[in-house]
């Protein structure tokens, strides 16, 4: 059955999922989601026989159903190749009794690689099948992981070019490392004066901004998005919550059927929603937790009904969940409200306006599948500690604070029903804070001396990403204020 893709925002015509790919976000400012979440077509058990690949394409068949088995095939592919250092794509390993899905095993060690490793192959399939001739600028505000995954999947590829915004302090040296030194003729990356919340507005204007695209489509160009706002990114992310499932039924750690819940570390909200499309296709899921660090704006949202950006702005240990503005959550919040576009439109206009909103306590009674919780700078930097300690296993400051509020989770509720606890990046992207937690004898290292000594630690090989940054040359130093953004873009452009 074919899958449409309407906005949270109108009631304008639903589009193709190739046309939404293409798009990134809609006129109107909103975001797309499908007509119907399709369910799953094939059993648990038949999943559990299927390498990566194979269950991605049977999650995204369903989704992006104007793509030809032979074109979705083919995207995933290219994908998940050897630009993964692991056969299985995403492995999963057991510490403190908990399933930790390792999903930073791609090019550049962030769970972000699962989704944008393919992105820009649905994105070229979708220019074919709109018989579009533009070249594609893929735009994008990044608190840290996004940028250098996107930047990856998109240097050099033919008819593309991408503009990465990130806070010029507020992402992590070798996150930081990571871009400044991407080759690639058609990329630009450029730190802002200001936190990701503005970055990440600024490229909402631009996108929004009529005048620029007709000035831009005069010149051969136009606008897509590789933020965890187009469908493109998301659809991808629901396979590995499948995958999960299917690995842990094949190695017999659940029964066929079994629940099981899912811990996510929560800024933008994408990585999460895509668990909860995964469980209303069908998947047994439990229940979502929702972990955030001390920017708990989500698990105020969770407790009260009230979100309200109205707050500090606190840089962590946990710089990709720096975030105010969880964007990917109005696509819960416009379910919620019976698929209405009008009661959506007016609660992000007061987001926008007075910087927070109010749901109805109907809306909150949709919310049961969700639980929210947050772990403080201190128990972040204590949960590695311990897991390390107890297992020998050492985790990212994301994945520790999924942890550390997972452990809240069951103080608090003594469920037992077993546990997958998205890992989202590598705790070598994060070596000082990782270290500095273990132990804060390590505080006087440089960066790469760090990496090393956790590689001894932890018995685990640098990984490449980190290999390539040691000596890479900076190619990208440009910095700008937030009300320079659109004139950059302009200059790389040549308009």
């Amino acid at each position: 059955m074919e899958v449409l893709y309407y906005s949270t925002r109108s009631e304008a015509k639903p589009i193709k999922a190739s046309e939404a790919i293409l798009k990134g976000l809609s006129d109107d400012g909103g975001l797309f989601v499908p007509d119907h979440v399709p369910a799953l077509d094939k059993s648990l058990k038949e999943l559990a026989g299927m390498t990566y690949q194979e269950v991605a394409y049977e999650v995204m068949k369903l989704f992006l159903t104007d793509f030809t088995e032979e074109e979705l095939k083919n995207c995933i592919a290219k994908a998940y190749d050897s630009k993964f250092d692991t056969d299985v794509i995403a492995p999963i390993a057991l510490a403190e009794n908990a399933y930790f899905l390792e999903l930073f095993h791609g090019p550049t060690i962030a769970f972000k690689d699962m989704a944008l490793s393919i992105l820009p192959h649905l994105l070229i399939t979708s220019a074919r099948k709109n018989q579009i001739k533009n070249e594609i600028v893929i735009l994008t505000a990044t608190s840290g992981d996004t940028g250098k995954a996107a930047l990856a999947g998109f240097a050099n590829v033919e008819g593309t070019r991408i503009i990465v915004f990130y806070p010029k302090n507020g992402v992590s040296p070798i996150q930081e490392k990571q871009m400044v030194t991407q080759k690639g003729a058609n990329t630009l990356v450029v730190g802002i004066h200001g936190n990701f919340d503005d970055a990440q507005t600024g490229v909402k204007k631009i996108f929004s901004d009529k005048e620029l695209a007709k000035e831009m489509d005069q010149k051969g160009f136009q606008f897509s998005s590789a933020n965890s706002i187009n469908v493109g990114r998301l659809v991808p992310q629901i396979c590995y919550y499948v995958y999960s499932y299917a690995k842990l039924l094949s190695e017999g750690r659940i029964a066929e059927g079994e629940k099981i819940n899912v811990v996510v570390p929560t800024g933008n909200f994408g990585n999460i929603l895509a668990a909860f499309y995964a469980k209303n296709m069908g998947l047994p899921i439990g229940k979502l937790i929702c972990a955030s660090n001390e920017n708990k704006v989500l698990f105020d949202f969770f407790r009260t009904g009230v979100y309200d950006r109205n707050r500090e702005f606190m840089l962590t240990s946990s710089p990709s969940m720096d975030i105010l503005i969880s964007s990917n959550l109005e696509r819960l919040i416009y379910r919620i409200a019976g698929n209405d576009a009008k009661k959506n439109q007016e609660l992000m206009a007061a987001l926008s306006g007075q910087g927070k909103y109010v749901i109805t306590d109907e809306m909150k009674a949709e919310l049961s599948d969700f639980y929210g919780n947050y772990a403080s700078e201190q128990e972040t930097a204590a949960i590695i500690k311990k897991i390390y300690e107890d297992c020998g296993y050492v985790i990212d400051t994301h994945t520790a604070v999924a942890a550390a509020v997972y452990e809240k989770y069951q103080a608090e509720t003594k469920d037992a029903t077993k546990t997958v606890i998205a890992s989202t990046a590598s705790p070598f992207k994060f070596t000082r804070s990782v270290m500095n937690a273990i132990d804060g004898k390590y505080d006087a290292m440089t960066d790469f001396e760090l990496v090393d000594e956790l590689s001894r630690l932890a018995n685990v090989k640098v990984p490449n990403a980190i290999e390539e940054i040691r000596t890479a040359p900076v190619v990208h130093d440009k910095q700008c204020d937030v009300d320079e953004m659109k004139k950059v873009v302009c200059e790389f452009l040549g308009i």
